[in-house]
């Protein structure tokens, strides 16, 4: 029988070999993402330090692959005291080759959908250990299978889950009947859940129904998957109802045993918390009075055209067409190209930039086009034979060459952007004295009817909000927003506007 090193070396060679005979379209769709075995080493051996005494260890992995898991498993501990080892792969191009790898290994390599399979009613024929990296597989590919995920995870977890769930979310929910009384359970999976509306079931899961121990969270820019960009957290919990008075540990950065922080976090202040990313970096929240963005503006995402290519054009080409200009509206080019903070205006309220962009917003009836606009009604007609008026956003509105109500602000904020440099922000605002409105890779500050008259009193006063704006701290921004990985952020407008403007408090309060 060959050794666990001879066994892993013939592991990451059939790996490589079915990755590579797999479209990365396949590969999302089904969710395939491999944990290095490195990383699959370190969980390991921290799970077993966690793990409560035991002669005996039953294994399962819900969502085996080619065996990463399994492999740390023999790793990690003594053969003999391995009772049992399970693991459940869909997926027979990866199944089939990896049963025959471990094949005269302890491991009940099991070539089913875990999700159809009932959990044992024993309790010795339960599982004291579940390590799992399951299926990063999003909500759009579920095909057919939401409602029954969804009554199966409130059955066995008393989870509700969302329909915008990915497939991860339903993997945790359905393992929960399949452990024991006090099993250790590590899950590594995307941060996303500990931010985003649809991760509150998971969240209320660890916080109600188990005992969360720990969340490990790897820096952003320390992307544990080379073909995935994803910001991965590492989830251990005991199975067991919760001590309210308990704190769970958040670490991040470094490695799970070492990392670079680590805060304790009260239940309490998890049960309040929507937004859990910011821990460890930030301390606990307290009721404030604190002044938020939202009591200033109003915030929005900027217009999304269903087809930037087509509706979003240059000034020189709508002069080379004879496009009726009175058809299209200004608009800021993406975050990338625009250096400026402050956007002058020229005599007719289009943006001072070299290059000048026009989105077209036309709400005239289509005959009417025809009769008044010709050239414009040949431009449409080019939109119709390329596909354009069957995008999503464009066959639902009434007009597909009409865009969303949106009217410009004299205030625009990045709703995209990186911090993988020292110092760097990765969110921008931006003063705007022209006409142009902004794409949704901006979102769109409007400042309420008691801003608006001090601005319109004090014609300096909007570069002063500009740079008190500017004064928000990158930390204040992260704690609000959600990160990815490579080190990306992004921010929906619920999340800028409970972002602390305590400097934009303090300018207007000059003005009461």
């Amino acid at each position: 029988m060959k050794t666990i090193i001879e066994l892993e070396a013939q592991r990451q060679t059939i790996q490589i070999q079915l990755d590579r005979a797999k479209t990365q379209l396949e590969r999302n769709a089904m969710g395939q993402f491999a944990t290095p075995i490195s990383l699959a080493n370190s969980i390991l051996e921290y799970t077993k330090s966690i793990m409560p005494p035991c002669k005996e260890i039953r294994f399962l992995d819900p969502a085996l692959g080619t065996g990463s898991f399994f492999s740390a498993l023999l790793q990690s501990f003594s053969p003999t005291i391995i009772e049992a080892a399970v693991g459940y792969e869909v997926d027979e191009h990866y199944g089939n080759p990896s049963s025959e790898l471990w094949s005269e290994t302890i491991l009940d390599y099991r070539l089913a959908d875990f999700t159809h399979v009932k959990p044992p009613e024993v309790e010795t024929d339960k599982f004291d250990l579940i390590i799992c990296n399951p299926p990063y597989v999003r909500h759009h590919h579920i095909n057919g299978q939401k409602e029954r995920l969804r009554r199966q995870a409130l059955n066995d977890a008393n989870i509700k889950i969302s329909g915008l769930a990915g497939l991860y979310c339903y993997f945790m929910a359905i393992t929960h009947p399949w452990m024991k009384v006090n099993a250790i359970a590590s899950w590594l999976i995307p941060s996303e859940f500990m931010d985003v509306n649809y991760g509150q079931a998971i969240k209320n899961y660890l916080l109600n129904e188990v005992t969360l121990l720990q969340i490990h969270r790897f820096d952003p820019n320390d992307i544990q998957f080379d073909d995935a960009l994803v910001s991965s957290a590492i989830v251990f919990f005991q199975n067991k109802k919760p001590d309210k008075t308990y704190k769970v540990k958040f670490t991040y950065g470094g490695t799970i045993d070492s990392p670079s922080t680590l805060r304790e976090v009260s239940i309490s202040a998890l049960n309040s918390e929507k937004k859990w990313t910011r821990f460890p970096l930030s301390k606990e929240r307290h009721i404030s009075t604190t002044a938020k963005l939202s009591d200033f503006f109003t915030i929005r995402r900027g217009i999304a055209t269903g087809d930037n290519n087509f509706f979003v054009i240059p000034r020189e080409e709508i002069e080379r067409r004879a496009l009726p200009i009175e058809q299209f509206r200004p608009i800021l080019p993406s975050p990338r190209y625009l250096s400026e903070t402050v956007i002058q205006a020229d005599r007719n309220g289009n943006p001072k930039l070299q290059k000048q962009l026009f989105v077209l917003d036309c709400k005239l009836p289509i005959e009417q086009v025809k009769h008044d606009h010709p050239e414009l009604y040949s431009y449409l007609q080019e939109g119709i034979k390329a596909g354009v008026c069957d995008r999503y956003l464009c066959r639902n509105r009434k007009l597909w060459y009409a865009q969303e109500t949106r009217s410009e602000s004299a205030f625009y904020c990045t709703y995209i952007g990186r911090s993988d440099k020292p110092g760097a922000k990765p969110f921008r605002f931006i003063l705007n004295h022209s006409k142009a409105i902004v794409a949704n890779s901006y979102l769109i500050l409007y400042p309420n009817s008691w801003v608006s008259q001090q601005i319109q009193a004090n014609p300096g006063l909007s570069e002063q909000i500009l740079t008190a704006l500017n004064q928000i701290t990158s930390q204040a921004l992260l704690d609000e927003g959600r990160v990815y990985g490579g080190g990306l952020h992004k921010m929906e407008p619920k999340e800028l506007a409970n972002v602390p403007a305590l400097a934009v408090a303090d300018l207007l309060s000059e003005r009461q």
